[in-house]
């Protein structure tokens, strides 16, 4: 049987394992079901998810025109102490911002290798923390605004990292660290616009179990650009990652815009 579509990030459903969704025009895949069986994909081309042309994709699922023209890209969006819409100030389009921005937004620390600090919209917990590959993670502080989470996680960036080191969370080489603790050591380095907004008593602790038959003890990222036909036998799915018995390893994020077939 063929599927093909183009690559958005899986869908995810929170579950003891959590469950993943490959998700096509006309067409599904609960990816959980493939685990142990072996899958085909095949390059077949590319399709911005922006403006829907057949374009070179050049980050984020996005062509080149539409990376440096949509407000869904801008640079708050990587960076939200560059938030500008609690000031009525447009990057690209401030009615897009504003919805984006001025909405409860957590700042929380998550356990995917080392313990990292991170902005998500409250809307997007636990889904954020999926896609990353935590283990577990918890909430530090939630505020009105995306430029109070910004300002939050720069001040904390000086004493956890910011980034998930992929390889240790897909080999499974995790941290043995209580985030529970690491939280309440923080309360005194948060900036002072955010103090009243610290979670002091909710350690609402949540949990990550991954639909993992064998953590490779060593990985090789597939690219389809380098490689664009890949057959393997799928034995894991972590993070947006899924995992193939000789240690290959597919990024469905960093892969979006790509059109496959995908034939079980």
């Amino acid at each position: 049987m063929t599927y093909e579509g183009v690559l958005t990030k899986m869908q995810t459903e929170f579950g003891n394992p959590i469950q993943y969704y490959l998700v096509f025009e006309n067409s599904f895949l609960n990816m959980n079901q493939l685990l142990n069986k072996e899958i085909t994909i095949n390059f077949e081309g590319f399709q911005c998810l922006n403006c829907g042309k057949k374009k070179k994709i050049f980050r984020q699922g996005f062509c080149y025109d539409c990376f440096y023209s949509s407000p869904a890209v801008g640079d708050w969006i990587m960076k939200p102490e560059l938030s500008t819409a609690h000031l009525g100030v447009a990057d690209r389009d401030l009615d897009y911002e504003s919805k984006v921005q001025l909405q409860p937004h957590i700042v929380y620390l998550a356990l995917s290798s080392e313990v990292k600090v991170g902005v998500t919209r409250k809307t997007q917990v636990p889904t954020r923390w999926i896609d990353q590959g935590a283990e577990k993670a918890l909430t530090i502080v939630e505020v009105p605004n995306r430029y109070l989470a910004g300002i939050t996680e720069v001040a904390l960036k000086n004493h956890f990292t910011d980034k998930t080191n992929w390889r240790k969370m897909l080999t499974n080489d995790i941290a043995s660290i209580d985030l529970v603790i690491e939280k309440l050591k923080l309360q005194e380095l948060l900036p002072n616009e955010v103090q009243d907004f610290f979670y002091s008593d909710k350690n609402d602790l949540y949990e990550m179990h991954y639909p993992v038959l064998e953590y490779p003890k060593k990985i090789n990222s597939l690219s389809l650009d380098k490689t664009p036909n890949f057959k393997g036998v799928l034995i894991g799915i972590k993070g947006q990652y899924l995992i193939f018995y000789d240690g290959t390893v597919f990024n469905i994020r960093s892969s979006e815009g790509y059109v496959v077939s995908l034939s079980l």
